[in-house]
C-alpha cells in the first residue's frame, strides 16, 4: 500500500503543488487547509505522515504538532517561510521530526519523507522484536527512582507518570543506555530522529534543560568541552 500523507497549508497552490508531486513519487496525498479540516482527515483515516505549515489561520502549526504528537507516532515535517533558529528548536521540542523552510525543493522535501518513513519503520520494527522477546523486563530500564519503559515510551517516577517529548524521550533513552559514560552533543544528535545539517548544537542543550526541569537536574552532568554524563546509576 502507498503511503498517505496529509499536507497542511492554506495557501491551496502550496498544496496542489505538493499533491501533485507526491502522488506522481506514488504517495497518496490527503489536502487540509487549518486544523479543523486537519483532524477531520487525520481522524477518518490512517495517516503515515503530516507536512504542516507552521503559519496556518486559527491554530498555529506548533500548537497542532504537540496535539498531534500527543495522540499519535505520526510522522510530521513542518513548513515555515521563517528561517529563526528558535523556531526550529521550538518545533523539535513541540515533537516534530523535521522541518523545510520555504521556499523549498521538492525533491529536497521528498528525501526528507523517504527518510523520515524509514526511520519510523525501523522503530516499529525495533518494537515488534521486543515485544517479541521472553523477558519483559528487557523493556524496562531503571534508575534511581524512575522507571523508563521502551515500548510504550512512558517515564514515571514513583508511580507517578512524567509526560515526555519524542525528543526528550529519545535523548533519555541514549543517556539511559550509556551511564557513565560522557557523550558528545554530536553521538547524542546521532540518537535521535533530527538528525539533519541544520540542526546545531543548541537543540541538544535545549532539550537537556528541559530534562533537567523534568526529572532531578543532577543526573545530567555538564562535562565542558566534552558533552553531557548521565550520573544515574542504571540498574540491570
Amino acid at each position: 500500500m502507498a503511503y498517505r500523507v496529509l499536507v497542511v497549508d492554506d495557501e491551496a497552490v502550496i498544496r496542489a503543488r505538493l499533491k501533485g508531486y507526491f502522488e506522481k513519487e506514488g504517495y497518496e496525498v490527503l489536502e487540509a487547509q487549518d486544523g479543523d479540516q486537519m483532524w477531520y482527515e487525520f481522524n477518518r483515516q490512517h495517516i503515515d505522515l503530516v507536512m504542516l505549515d507552521i503559519n496556518l489561520p486559527g491554530v498555529d502549526g506548533l500548537s497542532l504538532a504537540r496535539e498531534l504528537r500527543s495522540k499519535s507516532h505520526v510522522g510530521i515535517i513542518l513548513v515555515t517561510g521563517r528561517d529563526e533558529t528558535i523556531d526550529k528548536i521550538v518545533g523539535l521540542e513541540m515533537g516534530a521530526d523535521d522541518y523545510v523552510t520555504k521556499p523549498f525543493e521538492l525533491r529536497e522535501l521528498l528525501v526528507r519523507v523517504k527518510n523520515l518513513l524509514w526511520r519510523m519503520s525501523l522503530v516499529k520494527k525495533a518494537v515488534a522484536d521486543s515485544a517479541e522477546q521472553d523477558d519483559p523486563n528487557d523493556n524496562i530500564i531503571a534508575f534511581n527512582d524512575y522507571v523508563l519503559e521502551l515500548n510504550s515510551r512512558q517515564l514515571s517516577h514513583n508511580g507517578e507518570q512524567i509526560k515526555l517529548t519524542k525528543a526528550e524521550f529519545e535523548l533519555l533513552t541514549a543517556f539511559s543506555l550509556h551511564p557513565q559514560q560522557v557523550l558528545s552533543r554530536e553521538r547524542l544528535m546521532m540518537q535521535t530522529s533530527h538528525r539533519n545539517q541544520d540542526v546545531n548544537d543548541r537543540t541538544i542543550d535545549v532539550i537537556i534543560r528541559r530534562l533537567r526541569n523534568k526529572l532531578s537536574a543532577e543526573l545530567f552532568v555538564t562535562v565542558h568541552g566534552e558533552g553531557y554524563l548521565f550520573a544515574a546509576k542504571v540498574k540491570d
